[in-house]
């Protein structure tokens, strides 16, 4: 099996995590290799959405919580284009929407800015570790399988892939509790805004019931949202739902199992369709409106949640509990996509925010593997609060920023000196305490 290379830090997964957990990896001076299953860089941020939830705090006086290299990456979209601020349907605070193809370009740019060697097309098949380190990834390449070698490796893959592969220890959705469900987003186009913003959110959610309890339309959400798109005319959609674990004897199997995952991507753009007919059918704007796009994958919520030093919980969340070693923030309210028609939303205190601990980040099974992004440690209630992309952007910026610390400790992530860490976040512009009303 041939090498790909050796690499002080090796990120697996571009999405919001893991691409800037390579940019602050690389502007550290570690030499970095991002490894990313799809064509494109971004992951969830470019193949299935199009709007940053996180920025800010939900409420009447929101609050600026995440910045650093995620205003570099806003910044960017603006160069190229119209960046809308816009209001969450269900108050989760300001969502800022964006061209997912313009983000496609916007990762390229600070990614090869920053030095990264990028491979695309790769899938990580195997994590072997030694000694408590993975320090060998095998990858699956166009080209047949490859060896990479790592000092560090940050799993950004969203679904712990790379802690999956060495052993480490991680809590698999729908074990414990229900897990969230999956979304196949798609857009229209030549839909009349207007006469689209004149159907109030329970007027839109009432047509959508009505419809669904008619037995003429299978919808089994119903409440989902529309929004919006820089490109006039063109409306993004989140309304599908898809169950995805099955229980078979005395264990769980979800989205990480490819038949599972396989039925789920088929059933979404089944229910899109669907979702697609009434929308035309029986919603004001949509009379001429026709499919344009469909996700390039399915959007999943929660699949692996790593065990970390330090889990994250409810009572963390929903009490803006503040920690010493906090390397981001998260004012977001816990939103649970659960199975069945409805979603449940859980608030913070106005204007708060609990804080994202290194610890977290931290592979309790591992001396060199961190994570960033939605397999981070914590529990499910905590985990859909935390999970937003901008929280993903923070996290990322300091998984890439301790790991390159970790690579010139013997690649020993325990060995950053948390005080230093902090400050350099700081340094860099990220926000790790609350500040005034925006």
């Amino acid at each position: 099996m041939n090498s790909y290379g050796t690499f002080d830090v090796v990120v697996v997964g571009s999405g919001s995590a893991g691409s800037v957990a390579a940019i602050a990896a690389a502007r550290s001076g570690a030499a970095t290799l991002l490894i990313e299953k799809l064509p494109f860089l971004g992951g969830n941020s470019t193949a299935v959405l199009d709007t940053f939830y996180g920025f800010f705090t939900p409420g009447e006086r929101p609050r600026k919580v995440v910045g650093g290299l995620a205003d570099e990456v806003v910044a960017g979209l603006e160069d190229l284009g119209r960046v809308i601020r816009r209001p969450n349907t269900y108050g989760a605070g300001t969502g800022i929407t964006y061209s997912a193809e313009h983000l496609k370009a916007v990762w390229e740019g600070l990614v090869s800015g920053a030095g990264v060697r990028v491979l695309l097309h790769a899938f990580v098949q195997d994590a072997r570790r030694v000694e408590g380190r993975a320090r060998q990834l095998v990858v699956a390449t166009k080209a047949g399988l490859r060896t990479v070698d790592a000092a560090v490796v940050v799993d950004a893959s969203g679904d712990a892939d790379v802690c999956h592969h060495a052993g480490v220890g991680y809590e698999l959705a729908g074990e414990f509790e229900p897990a969230q469900t999956l979304t196949t987003t798609f857009r229209m186009v030549n839909v009349d805004h207007r006469r689209r913003a004149s159907l109030s959110k329970d007027d839109f959610h009432a047509l959508m019931a009505e419809a669904a309890e008619s037995g003429e339309y299978n919808l089994p959400r119903r409440e989902g949202s529309d929004h919006i798109t820089p490109v006039d005319g063109m409306i993004a959609t989140i309304m599908t739902r898809i169950e995805h674990v099955r229980r078979e004897a005395d264990f769980v199997v979800n989205a990480t199992d490819p038949d599972v995952l396989t039925a789920a991507e088929i059933e979404g753009r089944r229910q899109a369709l669907e979702y697609v007919r009434f929308l035309v059918d029986r919603v004001p704007g949509y009379e001429n409106a026709s499919l344009v796009a469909l996700g390039t994958q399915i959007g999943m919520r929660e699949t692996r949640r790593v065990y970390g030093d330090y889990r994250l919980t409810r009572d963390d969340v929903l009490s803006a509990r503040q920690f010493d070693d906090q390397i981001g923030l998260c004012g977001a309210p816990i939103e649970d996509h659960t199975p069945g028609v409805g979603t449940r939303w859980e608030y913070l205190p106005e204007g708060a925010a609990v804080g994202i601990p290194y610890r977290t980040l931290i592979a309790r099974d591992a001396a060199n593997v961190l994570v960033a992004g939605r397999c981070f440690s914590a529990t499910h209630d905590a985990h859909a609060s935390v999970r937003s992309m901008a929280q993903c952007m923070a996290m990322g910026q300091a998984a890439g920023t301790a790991a390159a610390m970790a690579a010139d400790a013997g690649g020993e992530v325990r060995a950053v000196e948390v005080d230093r860490l902090l400050e350099t976040l700081r340094t860099d512009g990220a926000l790790l305490t609350v500040g005034a009303a925006v």
